[in-house]
């Protein structure tokens, strides 16, 4: 039996096709092993969203070599995709790389005994109709399972690469969904994350006529037992019907990550972002109204070409006045081949730093504002399958509060009932009803 590695780099939708490559080497006899593990094959599922990423990449492909330097080597995902020959120039031994239109090829490859063919593994991302086929049969050691929707995107914002590493946008169709989410649920997966490259695109390229409230909607019908989250959504495609599906369904979980990018008309317009700060302003109001206690996270992009100082204190203006929950920010990293890589007035290092650090700290007072405001509340926790570091459970809430409290193995992977009693650095401190009633 061959021993596996997977390693995996990057976004849920890069979780998911690892979970789908572990199942497909697991259907042929294989045994998963950990990367400090000796193994017969390494596969490296690669990110290159930022410059840092792709360097975590570069080292983690190094890293593996020289810690396995028996093994074959298998590289797949974003940095695989957008930077093939480098890898190859940087790698003196046999090498099968696997571009992301073709990951449902990657485990025959994986396991042939010939040379990979590279022009048939790599293709053309661009030309691709169909998503890759990958079907998965469990998310080892996590609580909750990633579904993975949909793939690519066509938006090309001029700082992003992802439109020329996953290419354009791909559905899975609705009756292929349900049955993956009804092997989740048989797994006995509580919570399922919806995800993909661009979620509000769903089924626009399918003939059947099915949207992303309709996937929702179907979803929540079909397993009324299992929660359902929405990783992120683009704020002109958070529809009223949306909001109207996850105030009404209990097991659609009330939170939104949203990307905003900057609170800058100017700025977004050169990101070719499509909105307004005023439009965005007005969707995350119309969120907060219509669902007063969801979880609301924003993605925020520092330091864009030719950003100054006033852009980004508009930026900060903006996220100050805005009910939401948390932020993801990010430096803005410059990609070859995209737009921005040519822009003028690149911002220093040190002033993009310095604005990441502002924004952090407004993020870490965002969510203490958000727990705090939930004290003396309970709410229904998703407990974890492990303790955390003081030993206690966790787990998060509906609406994405992370909670650890005391309580028996018994409730892991369980939904059960825990009051919010305190907030403590990044989490909420709180006590479980059954271990109320057990005592």
């Amino acid at each position: 039996m061959k021993k596996i590695a997977i390693t995996t780099l990057g976004c849920k939708v890069n979780q998911y096709e690892s979970a789908a490559f572990q199942t497909g080497f697991e259907a042929a006899g294989c045994v998963m092993v950990c990367a400090k593990e000796t193994a017969d094959i390494i596969v490296i599922n690669t990110c290159a969203v930022t410059a840092k990423a792709g360097t975590q990449s570069r080292q983690a492909v190094r890293q593996l070599m020289r810690r396995h330097p028996d093994a074959k080597i298998v590289i797949t995902g974003c940095y695989a995709q957008m930077e093939a020959q480098e890898l190859l120039t940087m790698i003196d031994k046999p090498l099968c790389i696997v571009g992301n239109g073709n990951k449902d090829r990657l485990v025959q490859a994986a396991l042939s005994d010939s040379p990979c063919d590279l022009t048939m593994l790599m293709g053309q991302i661009s030309r691709k109709k169909e998503i890759c086929r990958l079907p998965v049969r469990h998310f080892a050691d996590r609580t909750r399972a990633c579904l993975r929707v949909q793939d690519g995107c066509q938006n090309f914002c001029t700082y992003c690469i992802v439109p020329y590493t996953r290419g354009p946008s791909r559905s899975l169709p609705l009756d292929e969904v349900l049955d993956q989410a009804a092997v989740f649920a048989s797994e006995g997966h509580k919570e399922m994350v919806v995800t993909g490259i661009h979620v509000g695109q769903y089924g626009k390229d399918l003939q059947e006529g099915s949207d992303c409230v309709e996937l929702m909607r179907r979803l929540c019908l079909a397993h009324p037992e299992v929660r359902f989250r929405l990783s992120s959504i683009e704020p002109m495609e958070i529809s009223d019907e949306l909001l109207t599906l996850m105030a009404d369904q209990k097991n659609f979980m009330p939170h939104l990550h949203i990307p905003l990018q900057s609170g800058d008309d100017t700025i977004l317009a050169h990101m070719n972002r499509g909105y307004s700060s005023k439009e965005f302003r007005q969707t995350v109001e119309i969120c907060r109204e219509r669902l007063p206690e969801a979880a609301i996270g924003i993605d925020v992009l520092v330091g864009f070409p030719g950003e100054t100082e006033q852009q980004f204190a508009n930026t900060c203006t903006l996220l100050e006045e805005l009910d939401c929950t948390y932020l993801h920010v990010f430096p803005y990293s410059r990609r070859e081949g995209t737009l921005a890589a040519t822009f003028d007035q690149q911002v220093p290092q040190a002033v993009k730093d310095e604005r990441v650090a502002r924004l952090r700290r407004l993020d870490a007072a965002k969510k203490e504002q958000f727990y705090t405001n939930h004290m003396g509340t309970t709410r229904p926790v998703l407990v974890e399958h492990k303790r955390d570091p003081d030993g206690r459970l966790r787990g998060f809430t509906d609406n994405y509060i992370p909670v650890s409290f005391p309580g028996p193995k018994t409730l892991m992977n369980t939904l059960t009932a825990v009051s919010l009693e305190s907030v403590s650095a990044t989490q909420v401190n709180g006590r479980s009803s059954d271990e109320d009633n057990a005592g």
